[in-house]
Order: C-alpha cells, then structure tokens, then sequence
C-alpha cells in the first residue's frame, strides 16, 4: 500500500478509523490527492495531532498533510458547512483550506431544503427512526431521482408531494439564472412538508460565492489525476450501510463498497484497504449482534456521542461473520487497517447460534435485517488481533493504529508472499 492507488473502505458501520488511516497514507507526500467517492456532509473522520483536531466531514482527511480533496461527483456537496469546515482548519493553521478542494461539476447540491426535509420526516418516524444522521442525505439523492415524476407518484418508499425540478448540481452554482430557477423548484416542492424559511436569494448569493472559492472541474478530473500521480480514495460510512449490502431500513443512501471508486478510475488498477476496529460499533438504531454495555463502559468514546438524530452511540465484540460479510460485499480486499489496538480484554464472535445451528456466514435470504435478530454471538477470547485477522481474512494487515494520535499510527510495508 505504499505506492499506487488505495481505496480505503470502512468495513463496519462507520466510525472504525477511516480519516486516521488516511492521514497515515499521506504523512509520506505520495499521496497527490485524496478522492471523496461517496457521501456527504454527514462524514466524521477524525484525525488528532497532539493539541490539534479535527472531524473531517468534506475535506479529505490528508488535509493536515496538505493533500489536496476531490470531491468527486458522487459526493453530495453542502457549500454552507464546507465554509464552516474551512474555517475550522484555517483555526488549526492550514493556509486558505478551500485552494486545496475540487469540485466536481455533476456533484449534487445538499440544500437547507433537503435538510429540513430530512430532518421532518425523521422526525414523524417517532419510535421507528431509521437513524438518519439528520443532514440531508437521503433527501439529496431521492429528490435527483424525481425526474419525469408526478405529484402523487411513489419512488423509493416515499410520496411525491408536488412537481419536483431537476436537481441542482455544483456547477450550477456559477450559473445564477439556471441556480435560481432550481432552487424555486425546489422550495415550491418541499413547502407542504417544511413551510416557507429559506431564502432562495440568499442561498444563490452564498453558493455563487462558494463557485468563487473552490475550483470547479469537469468529470475527468480523476483521469487527469490518476495519471500524474497516486490518489488515495476515502470512503465514508461503512459497507454495513451501503445502500445495497446494508440492513435495511437502517443503510445510508450511498455506495459505501469500492464500486464508485472503481468507476471513477476507470480500470485503472487499486488496491483496496479496509478498515477494522478491534471491536464493534454503530450509532443509533439497527442490528449490532454482539452489543455488550460492558465494552461501551470499558471503550470510552472522545469523539463520539448521542446524535440528536442518528441516537446513541452503540459498541460490542469484534463480529467476524460481519467481517466476512462486508469483505465479500468489497470484492475482497488486498490489506488491512486495524485500529484501536490499545484496547484489551477483547472477544470475537466466529459464528451465530440459531435455530437452525450454528453459522459462520450470512445465509442468502430475503430479509437479513430480521435474520440478524434471531441471532445469539458465539464469543471466544481474541488475544492478538492482528495475526487473527490476518489469518481470518487472507490479507495483510497494513496500517495499525494503538491509539487516538496520529502519531500512534504505523503504515508497514507487507512482505512479499
């Protein structure tokens, strides 16, 4: 992993280490640029630096290395909180924070539209939240899919209030006229279900200013970078919330898996690293076998909390039939970042008890969110880590990480096999 392109995957349901890793790929200044492929604003990659840190939501975590960030087109683009993002790094010391981002054009445009509607229709859920991260995500991507739709129409589970628009993008933003023309659209569809706030002439001035500030590119943009240097690939979120391969309703509107990535390079050869902690966690609703509070008490969380709409933070043992579940939802993968190594007493589930006996895999059914609740973890101690879960998944263990600091990251270069 130390040279050539890397896509850095998350291999849990988020929150396993993923800016850490990245950061530790880019100490060296290999790294010409870090690529965002998936997500949005709702990213907390963070990265500690002895008395500096920083929760990376849409700048890449190479940042603090001065690697520049893509944001590619399947990045959803909030221009408000990337402002807010940039000022917090310009406190940190980075010199002028949006030179360093690049936009790509198609990028869809998160609004404070999409955000209260996200935030309303979570709201109305009650007891039955899905654990939405309360930014507008899901809203993003389903109002781009209304094209040609009617009012009364369903599309993904929900009802078509009204006649939608086409979706704005991040180039749009330097075309006030076409701006403007979709973001009436836009408030006019969403007003039956949040009301009339938002400003549609404010918001045209503050993303005209945003397209002032960054650079905005074309599609190729990879295939320019690929080809004058090494590109590391920061995922966000984890492959058990990708929108295909997680546990329904609980999954991020997102491909988390490598599959965007692998579009964006075009068959350009990657290696894929993904990224493990030692134990399990989750926030908010959804399935988490082998929760255990007494993990939760023994792993104390800095930088993790009650979310006001995605819930609790949630932890447990080291789960290897997800572990092997999300792997395969990767098409495999040629190395590992382990990190929070520094716990201890730590156990792992090898397989599941149910009724049927014991499993080791996920069998191939047509609701596995239900399958995962009849489940009981089959736990035994797990000593070592890292030779475990190299020999449980065929690959080496790359980057290690024993602590929050960077400075408690390793990257190793593997021994040719």
């Amino acid at each position: 992993m130390t040279s050539g392109h890397v896509i850095v995957v998350g291999l849990g349901f988020g929150d396993e280490g993923k800016g850490a890793v990245v950061d530790a790929l880019c100490r060296d200044g290999s790294v010409t640029s870090v690529v965002r492929f998936n997500g949005g604003a709702q990213a907390a990659h963070n990265v500690v630096d002895g008395g500096r840190h920083h929760t990376f939501s849409q700048f890449g975590s190479g940042t603090l290395c001065g690697v520049p960030t893509l944001l590619s087109r399947h990045v959803l683009v909030e221009p408000i909180a990337l402002a807010a993002e940039s000022r917090e790094l310009a406190a940190l010391g980075v010199h002028d924070p949006l030179r360093l981002v690049t936009v790509d054009a198609d990028a869809l445009l998160t609004t404070p539209f999409h955000v209260a509607a996200n935030r309303a229709r979570e709201d109305a859920r009650g007891r039955d939240r899905h654990g939405s991260c309360g930014k507008g995500i899901g809203e993003t991507v389903w109002y781009s899919l209304l094209a040609g739709r009617a009012e009364g129409d369903v599309v993904e589970r929900q009802v078509v209030l009204g006649t939608p628009g086409a979706a704005p993008t991040v180039g749009d933003c330097a075309r006030p006229a076409v701006l403007r023309r979709k973001l009436d659209a836009l408030a006019r569809f969403y007003e039956p279900l949040i009301g009339d706030g938002t400003s549609v002439d404010a918001l045209v001035g503050l993303y005209r200013a945003f397209a002032d500030a960054v650079r905005v590119a074309p599609g190729d943009e990879v295939d320019r970078l690929a080809t004058t240097g090494r590109l590391v690939f920061e995922g966000a979120q984890g492959v058990l919330l990708d929108e295909r391969h997680g546990f329904h309703p609980h999954t991020t509107w997102s491909a988390v898996a490598p599959r965007n990535a692998r579009e964006l390079l075009d068959g350009r050869p990657a290696r894929v690293l993904g990224v493990t902690r030692t134990y399990q966690t989750r926030h908010g609703a959804g399935p988490l076998p082998t929760e255990d509070r007494a993990v939760l008490d023994r792993f104390p969380e800095r930088h993790n909390g009650i979310g006001e709409y995605q819930g609790a933070w949630r932890a447990g043992h080291l789960d290897a039939v997800l572990l092997r579940y999300a792997i395969d939802a990767c098409g495999g993968l040629d190395g590992l970042a382990v990190t929070h190594l520094d716990a201890r007493d730590l156990q792992v589930a090898r397989s599941y008890r149910t009724g049927a006996g014991s499993v080791t895999r996920l069998p191939a059914r047509p609701d596995p969110t239900a399958f995962l609740a009849g489940c009981v973890p089959e736990l035994e101690p797990l000593a070592d880590p890292v030779p475990w879960l190299e020999r449980e998944c065929g690959v080496p263990v790359v980057v290690t990480g024993t602590g929050p600091d960077r400075a408690d990251y390793a990257v190793h270069v593997p021994v040719p096999t």
